[in-house]
């Protein structure tokens, strides 16, 4: 069996010295789709960001790809062995037009535009618009073309609903979905919206005040509403095996 794309063991990871995470152990493969959710304030994008380099680590370790997660200041050494990182707010460049927000995607200066419009049609008609010009749905379009036209062995996201309407959201899920059957790529996304998320992962961790209180199959945890919708309130599940993933049983 293929060691996990993502290895996260006992993290304990946050600010000035401060932990927002704490013990946090996950793992994600290629090929899956793993939802990371909770309530605002839970330690999602303090996670991603530690997968990434971008935050103090105080304890545990990060696999990523391999390798290890160097110290901070070193992000763009994962970003090398194809991590992508989508990170909450887009980062989309306003004064930029669609194709030159794309061109982004590569340091060659050639990108494969038509597998770009392959994944988002609706972005043909806009490629010569500026980015300040688009709806918050059709940047979340380009920012996520960005980092598919990467061609990343994992992908990190954060927040892919933020800013944007339900029936939006749940038109771009389908899309990370194929990315990831497609190119057998790991993603972790995270966010709030656990039942429509669930929808498409395969298996997901809940965080609630920086502790992981549940885990296990999609399936299972939107079959069972009641747990999960404690485990957002606060509620501990870790002591239940039915929940908890393959690797973490005993």
């Amino acid at each position: 069996m293929n060691p996990p794309l993502l290895q996260v063991d006992n993290l304990y990871a946050g600010y000035n010295g401060v932990s927002v995470v704490r013990g946090l152990t996950l793992t994600v493969s290629a090929g899956e789709l793993v939802a990371l959710l909770g309530p605002n304030g839970a330690g999602k994008t303090t996670t991603l960001r530690a997968v990434s380099g971008l935050v103090e680590r105080h304890g545990g370790s990060v696999t990523v790809l391999g390798g290890p997660v160097p110290k901070l200041r070193r992000a763009h050494k994962v970003a090398r062995r194809g991590l992508a990182h989508v990170p909450e707010g887009r980062g989309i460049l306003g004064q930029l037009t669609v194709r030159e927000n794309l061109l982004l995607a590569t340091r060659r200066g050639k990108v494969d535009f038509h597998r770009a419009l392959d994944y988002f049609p609706a972005l043909e008609p806009l490629m010569d618009r500026k980015g300040a010009l688009l709806s918050g749905g059709e940047q979340q379009m380009v920012v996520l073309s960005r980092a598919i036209l990467a061609r990343p062995r994992l992908m990190l996201i954060d927040e892919l609903s933020l800013g944007l309407a339900p029936i939006l959201f749940s038109q771009l899920l389908p899309v990370v979905r194929r990315f990831v059957d497609e190119m057998g790529a790991g993603m972790l996304l995270v966010e709030q919206y656990a039942e429509m998320s669930l929808a498409y992962s395969d298996r997901a961790y809940v965080l609630n005040h920086g502790d992981l209180v549940l885990s296990g199959p999609a399936d299972d945890l939107l079959a069972d509403r009641g747990r999960l919708d404690a485990a957002y309130l606060g509620g501990n599940d870790r002591t239940c095996p039915e929940f908890l993933p393959a690797e973490s049983q005993t």
